[in-house]
């Protein structure tokens, strides 16, 4: 498992910013959202935080869940749970170069 990094910071607050240039999903599980962005664009990491072909397992510590509230609520505001109460956050992140796409999965626990 990768350590926290602003990595995952950067690439949350890209998605917030350009909702046009990425597709959203209902995750399989109501706590849960898949989105899908494009492989050009520039992210810092991507051979730690998206391994072509591989799943890369993220939990977040508290202390990233507490600095970025605001940012991890507006996420959680599109799974199916209307409760606004989670403690835990794991992100899936992948590279899909067939599909030339960056796959980002939060999951609220």
């Amino acid at each position: 498992m990768a350590s926290n990094s602003d990595t995952i910071y950067h690439v949350l607050s890209y998605i917030k910013a350009h909702p046009d240039r990425v597709i959203v999903e209902p995750g399989k599980y109501d706590n849960a959202i898949v989105m899908y962005l494009d492989d050009t664009v520039k992210l810092g990491n991507p051979e730690i935080y998206f391994p072509p072909h591989k799943l890369m397992v993220n939990r977040m510590a508290a202390e990233f869940i507490s600095m970025n509230n605001e940012l991890l609520d507006y996420f959680h505001d599109q799974t199916r749970v209307k409760d606004t109460s989670y403690h835990e956050l794991w992100i899936t992140t992948s590279h899909l170069i067939k599909r030339h796409k960056y796959l980002v999965d939060l999951s609220f626990e």
